[in-house]
């Protein structure tokens, strides 16, 4: 008997190690994402504006677009938005890492969050804002 509870224990403390570093890599992948769809979303500038030198902002529905095409690509899935200037994309990639240790203990899964943010710069020598 106390050899069995303390494998379960033991088996309890590598799910943490072994799971706990699995998700930190999951967590860094999702913020990763979400950061490259947050820099697809903000290539989408509005050429009506820029060309006639009003404004460097993103046209917010190609933003959106762009940016959830790539997270498509990559597997993943988020929300897009896009500030009410439109110099700036925020970009949240939800998902769950499957583990394999501590189903033991009776956790399945833990939840991935992934933030990333694109914020439209332009400049010849050095980047100004809006």
């Amino acid at each position: 008997m106390f050899v069995a509870i303390c494998v379960v224990a033991l088996l309890g403390i590598i799910g943490v190690a072994v799971d706990g570093g699995s998700k930190m890599r999951a967590t860094e992948r999702a913020d990763y994402l979400a950061g490259e769809a947050a820099r697809a979303g903000g290539q989408a500038i509005d050429p009506a504006q820029a060309i006639t030198g009003e404004a460097i902002v993103v046209d917010p529905q190609a933003a959106v677009a762009a940016a959830r095409a790539y997270l498509a690509t990559a597997g993943a899935d988020g929300t897009v938005s896009v500030s009410g200037d439109g110099t700036t994309l925020t970009v949240t990639v939800a998902s769950a890492y499957e583990t394999k240790f501590l189903p033991v203990v009776g956790i399945d899964s833990l939840a991935v969050t992934g933030h990333g943010k694109a914020t439209l710069l332009h400049g010849v020598t050095a980047p100004e804002g809006n």
